[in-house]
């Protein structure tokens, strides 16, 4: 068996623990597809949570069951002994217990040299203790002093402890996510909510879905095969990098963030088709007529959207959807003051809060923050997505040429710093990553910097609003 793990791992040009991952990642479709027919709520968790387990133990060894089951416990008893204060404890025991994990097994050189550890899953899970700690939290709040999402999520009731351990490992999503809410895994359970019969009918069928997201995973697993080759991390360190111009090195850069990603877009293919398959990925019906179902609870990943988004400011909405959300909910919202804006510190505050969960090398701090520019040029840009969206907005409709060369501009800027970015997350070393943000003369920070400051010296007019909308 060992030798035959050796020969396929090779085949393919991998390690036999990443293999053992990923076949134990595809199991999950299977694995969430039976979940469908387990008799009673009360088996259905205990199925979720049994087959987390195993399939846990499998990938990572029995170490890894150990390591979920310290937030997991840390979280459910700050739940029971500390209500009033459980959403920051249980924040910041699972964010320490999480750090010393990162630093301890140093996951960034593991996965470099081939090697794979639980803290990948570990991550997912961290964010969905916190949620639930935080919404339980939120249950003791009046109505009024809470958001949307809040008053959506929040839980009066403890869940019993075999419904949380579901809820952290069903369908295997502890492995790649998604994260979803527990209040949504609860009525998914016991067919209440949006999967509760109506007059519409039964939950729609998954099969379609499924089918789609599979086929989604296999291209895209087709274009990293075919790309990894030519485009890897050792063509950025290799000596013909160095004697390249800047406009070579510059488009090997996009091209190998542009073959990375592909990886990135099979996984969460899987985990997508899994959390479908189970019914769980069901979102509700849409407003059109006929109704359509929606199936956006399970979706991390708009591909089509990340590769040709025409703005920055698009990219959180469409790459790793669900943790932005999370970000946007846990984080950043809840950071701003009642009756205030948010500002600098919101957008600091989240970003470290993303760099510290991705990892503990000193170069994902730059990556992090470097999107925390972005970001920050949102807000000087004043309600505009982009100093280019307003210079867009401020063109009259006459001067169609000069408004689509804008549009242009800002899609090759949107490629320049996605790709810019995804170096960080290839070599993994502050050495590394400074060498090749220079040898491009730091074109991915000094851009989005010059626009802050075009921001603040040179503001468009607004775009003149129609007579009807003023008389309104």
């Amino acid at each position: 068996m060992a030798l035959e793990m050796e020969s396929m791992a090779s085949e393919i040009g991998v390690s036999v623990p990443v293999l053992r991952f990923l076949l134990c990642f595809v199991a999950t479709i299977p694995v969430s597809f039976i979940h469908r027919f387990v008799p009673s709520p009360f088996g259905k968790h205990l199925y979720a949570g049994l087959s987390g387990v195993f399939l846990s133990y499998l990938s990572f060894g029995f170490s890894s069951n150990l390591h979920f089951l310290v937030p997991m416990l840390s979280g459910y008893l700050t739940m029971v002994l500390f209500r009033p204060y459980c959403g920051i404890l249980t924040f910041l025991l699972g964010f320490g217990y999480l750090i010393g994990c990162h630093v301890y097994y140093m996951s960034g050189d593991a996965w470099k040299e081939g090697g794979i550890d639980a803290t990948g899953a570990l991550m997912v899970l961290t964010l969905k203790v916190i949620s639930c700690s935080m919404s339980y939290n939120d249950g003791l709040l009046k109505e009024e002093e809470l958001r949307e999402a809040q008053k959506k999520n929040r839980l009066i009731e403890l869940p019993s402890f075999i419904e949380y351990v579901g809820y952290c490992l069903c369908c295997g999503s502890h492995f790649a996510g998604p994260v979803f809410e527990i209040k949504d895994y609860l009525e998914w359970t016991e067919r209440k909510g949006i999967w509760a019969p109506t007059e519409k009918g039964p939950a729609p069928s998954a099969f379609g879905a499924t089918i789609q997201a599979l086929l989604q995973a296999a291209i895209c697993m087709a274009l990293y095969l075919y790309l990894i080759p030519q485009y890897n991390i050792s063509g950025l360190n290799g000596p013909a990098y160095q004697e390249w111009g800047f406009w070579k090195r510059l488009s090997y850069q996009y091209m190998s963030g542009l073959t990375a990603r592909w990886k990135y877009y099979f996984i969460w293919s899987i985990s997508e088709a899994a959390v479908l398959i189970s019914g769980l990925g069901f979102s509700g019906w849409t407003d059109t007529s006929p109704t359509k179902p929606t199936w956006d609870r399970a979706k991390n990943v708009d591909v089509l959207g990340v590769e040709f988004a025409k703005s920055s400011v698009q990219l959180p909405l469409v790459w790793n959807i669900q943790v932005s959300t999370w970000l946007r909910h846990y984080v950043y919202d809840r950071l701003v003051q009642k009756g205030k804006k948010p500002g600098f510190f919101q957008l600091l505050a989240t970003q470290t809060t993303s760099a510290v969960w991705h990892c503990n090398q000193p170069n994902l701090f730059i990556l992090f923050h470097i999107q925390f520019l972005k970001s920050l040029q949102i807000e000087k840009t004043s309600k505009a997505p982009i100093v280019l969206y307003r210079w867009q907005q401020a063109i009259p409709s006459n001067m169609a040429m000069v408004k689509n060369l804008l549009v242009f501009i800002s899609f090759a800027y949107t490629i320049l710093v996605l790709n810019y970015s995804a170096v960080g997350f290839m070599v993994l070393t502050l050495q590394e990553t400074l060498a090749l943000y220079g040898s491009v003369y730091y074109i991915g920070t000094i851009v989005p910097i010059v626009l802050i400051l075009l921001g603040n010296v040179i503001k468009p007019a607004k775009p003149s609003r129609s007579k009807a909308r003023k008389e309104q």
